[in-house]
């Protein structure tokens, strides 16, 4: 079994200004282990295919984690945001399911480098 040490991304609505609420980006970094890696290709009508894998982790969860796990969107791994398709939660463990590339809401470039 492979070993995964990486961020978590977290997508959760806040009230910035009265009435007007927006998503805020949060990583947070696990250790964990990638219980199956696969991939297939899949033919979305464009002129190339579309990678998605369906690689399960198992992370070692914090409170955070437990308290926040309807709020996973997204895995950064082998150097891409891998949306989550489903999370399952295996006290003291959450199993995180991968599908495709996450193109949703992320944390800017100097907000990212100021939590590491």
């Amino acid at each position: 079994m492979a070993k995964f040490y990486g961020k978590i991304g977290y997508i959760q609505s806040v009230e910035s200004e009265p009435g007007y609420w927006e998503e805020k980006p949060i990583e947070r970094k696990y250790y964990g282990d990638i219980t199956r890696n696969t991939s297939r290709y899949q033919n979305g009508g464009q002129v190339n295919d579309n990678i998605v894998i369906n690689n399960i982790l198992s992370i070692v969860a914090d409170p955070y984690a437990n308290e926040n796990f309807q709020h996973i969107r997204y895995v950064i791994w082998m150097g891409a945001k891998w949306a989550v398709t489903n999370v399952e939660v295996q006290y003291p463990r959450i199993i995180l399911t991968l599908g495709g590339l996450y193109n949703g809401t992320e944390k800017e470039e100097d907000e990212a480098d100021s939590t590491d």
